[in-house]
């Protein structure tokens, strides 16, 4: 008898993983089923004889095939699972599917249709499964379970609560709305960053040519004019920066057709280096724990993303509890798509204390992440028994009050901006007109000496 090894959760939330000797993989689920778990995953521990087995322990409604289809489902690997369905594109996906079920239409049949008309391969790929999943006797949720890089853990126990509580139409319209109003953030705050972004990218690319090509060449062109003359010192200031540029900043050496420099400088492998060391540190534990915690403290761009991080707390938990998704289990969740192990580990704080039986607010005060107006919302939203509209009402809030703060963000960049390169490029232009300045002064002096004789 083949073996099966297997990951699910229990009633609080945890993960389980173990060993189980059965007959296939449907014996696996429903012995898990009996065991109080929720399976995640479960695959055959050695090589699989999914045809014999299917055979050996098939349902009696003469299905053959269906042993079969349940065999592919666990076994088969869906090309480009990873990162090939965009938010938008499963949004989308979300969105239909709650509709066609809540119209009448059967969850498998909805799945047929939106297939047909799929166009991203992976996305389609995946409902056959899911379609597969489902005919071979699987639940929905159990078959999206099989789909963790594409179908998250919060989809996944949404749609189980929808399930059990028979308006699986309505949670996934929750689901579409959340993502939605999550990418309706990111979008805003990208497209707010672009236009900076963008102009940032151009001056920078504008100042290295003229620092790197042109004023080198009134260098010589100075030498010629002024002769012994004294060169002005702002002239002198910024012909020696560009020299460092030039020559120690991005690249050494010289190229024979144009002259231009061909091999990289050491402030290039500086930032490399300080490059690599970042990314390497920020992966572990205590790195990771520092960067994030900086991030919230930024100035300017922290509060957008102390803001963003409290929205994404407050919407994820309010979604899931009002889906009917266990507290505890819940939190488990919300902790692992926080996107901040600050904010992480203050809803392990949070998930620590409902454990022990006690509130949420106190934790979170401690945590030093959540303001006092959140903090005081959710007490209310306790006490009164409507924590997950208090916490979609703060979601809400702080929505807008990252709206607001984006726009002020790139209000105050802007001139900024303007300034700074009025600034860079004066300077390098004045720089340059000062020579001529001084030569048309020597000039005037030497034609008055020789009208005087």
């Amino acid at each position: 008898m083949p073996k099966f090894q297997y990951v699910a959760m229990d009633s609080r939330g945890k993960e389980q993983k173990g060993t189980l000797e059965v007959a296939s993989q449907a014996d696996a689920i429903n012995r898990l089923k009996e065991m109080g778990y929720f399976p995640t995953k479960v695959i055959e521990a050695e090589k699989p004889k999914e045809k014999k087995d299917a055979k050996k322990g098939s349902a009696p409604s003469g299905s053959g095939g269906g042993g079969k289809k349940k065999g592919v489902n666990f076994n088969i690997k869906i090309p480009g699972l990873g990162g090939g369905v965009k938010t938008k594109v499963l949004t989308t996906f979300t969105r239909q599917l709650a509709t066609l079920v809540d119209a009448g239409l059967p969850l498998l049949r909805g799945l047929r249709v939106l297939q047909k008309q799929e166009k991203n391969v992976t996305l389609r790929n995946t409902i056959d499964d899911l379609s597969l999943s489902i005919e071979g006797g699987s639940t929905f949720s159990e078959g999206l379970a099989q789909h963790p890089k594409i179908f998250n853990r919060l989809f996944v126990n949404m749609v189980k609560a929808g399930e059990l509580g028979g308006v699986l139409e309505v949670v996934l319209n929750r689901l579409a709305e959340f993502m939605e109003k999550a990418e309706k953030i990111k979008g805003k705050v990208v497209a707010a960053m672009f236009y900076p972004s963008a102009v940032m990218t151009v001056a920078v690319a504008i100042l290295g040519l003229l620092m790197v090509v042109v004023v080198p060449k009134f260098k010589q062109i100075f030498a010629d004019l002024l002769g012994d003359g004294k060169m002005p010192a702002f002239t002198d200031f910024v012909l020696s920066i560009s020299n460092t540029i030039k020559d120690r900043t991005i690249l050494v050496g010289e190229a024979a057709p144009m002259g231009l420099p061909v091999f990289p400088g050491p402030v290039i492998w500086g930032i490399v280096g300080v490059v690599i060391a970042f990314k390497l540190g920020v992966k572990t534990k205590k790195g990771r724990w520092l960067w994030d915690k900086a991030k919230l403290h930024l100035p300017v761009v922290g509060s957008v993303i102390s803001k963003v991080a409290v929205s994404r707390f407050c919407r994820t938990l309010g979604t899931l509890v009002s889906s009917g998704v266990p507290i505890l289990q819940a939190l488990n969740i919300v902790r692992e798509t926080a996107g901040n192990v600050v904010v992480a580990n203050a809803v392990q704080s949070v998930h620590e204390s409902v454990k022990e039986g006690e509130t949420i607010t106190a934790p979170l005060e401690k945590s030093g992440v959540f303001p006092p107006m959140v903090i005081s919302m959710v007490d209310v939203g306790e006490q009164t028994g409507a924590l997950p509209e208090m916490l979609l009402k703060i979601a809400d809030t702080y929505d807008d009050e990252v709206d607001n703060a984006v726009a002020a963000m790139t209000s105050l960049l802007e001139p900024i901006m303007i300034v700074f390169l009025a600034v860079i490029v004066g300077s390098i232009v004045i720089a340059l007109f000062l020579p001529l300045i001084s030569l048309i002064d020597q000039l005037g002096g030497s034609g008055e000496g020789a009208g005087g004789d």
